[in-house]
């Protein structure tokens, strides 16, 4: 069997996502409050690698106030060991969103993407000017309906600990 303590391999930061948490504007220039995390596939491929395919399994149920559970369970010696947790459907393909949130929660259980908890609080670099050609990769658009404006956002960088081989 497999050494399940590997789930918690620290990921590429191509494995890794970033989204606004909280953003504002303060004297005309936009502020974003920015959160990492690890996406789905990274999360199937980090069990396909350390558990084998046909070691691990997921499934699905929605609770009473139309969350989406997910447990994920994993073959050890004496069978199999289950971990579950949940979230709500979200605002763009809700079902799909909704799945993919929780299994990446249930992934946490197993101590999968854990450290990004431990990151201290992100503030991207926002713009209001479009980045040159050469930077757009780095940059994301975001178009705040409140204020009926956008700007652009760059993904911070993360802190030399949270690069593989960096696991305490």
């Amino acid at each position: 069997m497999s050494n399940l303590k590997q789930l918690s391999a620290h990921f590429d930061p191509t494995d890794l996502e970033w989204r606004i948490q909280q953003m504002g504007w303060k004297d005309g220039k936009p502020w974003a409050m920015v959160l990492t995390y690890v996406t789905n596939r990274a999360v199937m491929n980090r069990l396909d690698d350390v558990c084998g395919p046909e070691n691990w399994q997921n499934t699905y149920s929605v609770q009473p106030d139309h969350a989406i559970e997910c447990g994920i369970g994993i073959r050890c010696a004496d069978g199999w060991v289950w971990k579950f947790d949940a979230a709500e459907a979200t605002d763009i393909e809700a079902i799909k969103g909704g799945r993919s949130g929780a299994m990446k929660r249930a992934a946490v259980q197993w101590g999968i993407g854990r450290y990004l908890y431990n990151l201290d609080t992100c503030f991207a670099l926002c713009s209001l000017e479009s980045p040159q050609p050469q930077e757009k990769q780095l940059w994301h658009k975001h178009y705040d309906k409140a204020e009926k404006k956008g700007f652009f956002w760059k993904i911070p960088n993360l802190p030399a600990w949270a690069f593989p081989g960096k696991e305490k």
